[in-house]
């Protein structure tokens, strides 16, 4: 039998342009509230793991997890860095739940992160292409826009999407936005300055058609830690702590182009039906969801394939307000990846953090009334590796 596994702190970094800060002082700030949050001796923390995709290649930075240790002070600790594209997040949560639920650490620190506005533009859109498959997609000069848009145009032919519900996608993650002082992009956004108007074009530029600039998630600096632990230490702690329901983990084949449908996202689904599962719980139980949405398509085709819409019918739920903040299943209240920002390593990690905050009742002004369990979904690749969590809080 499995122990149960409890998120104790969380802590976060702002996220935005960080240029004056290194990526271990990221690192390290998001820790260090972690184990504030927690109230833990950091002398009980056995494990640190360490979750970032460019370190080496973007701050000429290897072994992160090891100099983290040594700078928080937490030597002999176990440390470990682990990558998995933009899930790498997630794929430390998951570590770091199996070693506490097998009885191997009592407490682990998470920790993900990356730095990425000091590199230029074009250097981190090849960075992100070299998760294409390399001779069926990236010899070609496919990225993940152009893949994205290619998904896009699909999704919306034979489901019927239209460009404004893509707009809609944005506007709604922006305004959560704008309650999250962690986010990177504080701006109201409208679907008259994106969409309707005039200005539109000017304003919201096309990238890879049909895909404009307000359908993409920026690229952002920024670190996200959350404090997992057995019940014999949370339970000297907090009454009722957050916890690791259940998780699951899924691959698909590598090129888009080959999978036998481009527009299931096989992964989502099958991470998704292992995490509940796990948890023991249905999409109806789930209050509140925080979804990959890198491209506003995202958010409409996870929450189909994570099983909470039907397959064609998650616009249309957009469209009636159901994932809004207040809505009968809010979506996003972070910002999301659109708004909050995406730095690749840190985003799983955040996600969970969002989480753990809205069932604690810590979001301030996104704070979803209720909230008691929630699913979040990280999607590493082109939906060729998704780690999900289903979290839930007794009360």
């Amino acid at each position: 039998m499995i122990r149960e596994v409890n998120i104790i702190g969380c802590g976060m970094t702002k996220f935005g342009n960080r240029s004056n800060e290194g990526l271990i002082d990221l690192l390290k700030e998001a820790s260090i509230n972690a184990i504030k949050d927690a109230g833990i001796n950091h002398q009980l923390i056995q494990a640190v793991y360490v979750s970032s995709m460019l370190s080496g290649e973007l701050t000429n930075q290897t072994a992160i997890a090891s100099a983290l240790c040594d700078e928080l002070c937490l030597v002999p600790a176990a440390a470990d860095r682990i990558e998995n594209g933009p899930a790498s997040g997630g794929s430390a949560i998951k570590n770091a739940f199996l070693a506490i639920a097998s009885g191997v650490y009592d407490a682990i620190l998470v920790v993900g992160g990356e730095k990425m506005r000091n590199s230029p533009g074009d250097k981190i859109t090849d960075l992100l292409a070299t998760m294409t498959h390399p001779t069926a997609e990236y010899i070609h000069g496919v990225t993940m826009p152009s893949l994205a848009a290619m998904f896009t145009r699909l999704y919306m032919t034979k489901y019927g999407v239209e460009r404004k519900h893509l707009a809609m996608v944005a506007v709604k993650n922006h305004e959560n936005a704008l309650k999250n002082p962690y986010a990177h992009l504080q701006r109201r956004v409208t679907l008259e300055g994106i969409f309707f108007s005039r200005e539109a074009e000017v304003n919201n530029p096309l990238i890879a058609e049909p895909l404009r600039l307000y359908d993409m998630c920026p690229i952002s600096d920024g670190a996200a830690s959350i404090l997992v632990c057995s019940n014999k230490i949370a339970n000297k702690l907090l009454d009722s702590p957050v916890k690791i329901a259940g998780f699951g983990q899924a691959t698909d084949i590598q090129a888009v182009s080959q999978r036998s449908d481009p527009t299931e996202l096989k992964a989502v689904r099958l991470s998704a039906d292992q995490a509940f599962k796990m948890a023991k719980m249905k999409r109806e139980d789930i209050d509140v969801v925080e979804l990959h949405d890198a491209f506003t398509i995202l958010e409409i085709a996870e929450s189909e394939n994570a099983g909470f819409f039907k397959r064609g019918t998650g616009h249309i739920a957009l469209e009636e307000g159901i994932t809004a903040l207040d809505g009968k299943l809010p979506i996003n209240p972070s910002g999301g990846l659109k708004a909050r920002g995406h730095p690749v390593g840190a985003t799983g990690v955040a996600q969970v953090v969002e989480l753990a905050w809205q069932l604690k009742e810590e979001a301030g002004e996104r704070q979803v009334q209720g909230a008691q369990k929630a699913y979040c979904c990280n999607f590493g690749g082109f939906g060729n590796n998704v780690v999900s969590f289903v979290l839930r809080r007794d009360q």
